[in-house]
């Protein structure tokens, strides 16, 4: 996955899957674009006008969160 923010047109981009052909994008709420392939997998999502959009464009955090195998019985 591949994350970036271009100052200069104001846009902050997701690439999931690099060197996937789009097939389809869809721009769900306006500025929001996501794109997908042919199978209808996500492959990007894109911001415009991302700096009226998102508080702190320039600051990233990624976190993988471990699930335990073993389910709590309530």
């Amino acid at each position: 996955m591949k994350v970036s923010y271009d100052p200069r047109t104001d846009t902050l981009s997701a690439i999931f899957m690099e060197d996937v052909q789009v097939t389809e994008s869809d721009e769900e709420k306006p500025g929001v674009i996501l794109d997908y392939d042919q199978e209808g997998h996500l492959v990007s999502l894109e911001i415009l006008e991302a700096s009226q959009r998102i508080m702190q464009t320039r600051k990233i955090e990624f976190e993988t969160i471990e699930h335990s195998t073993a389910m709590e019985v309530q």
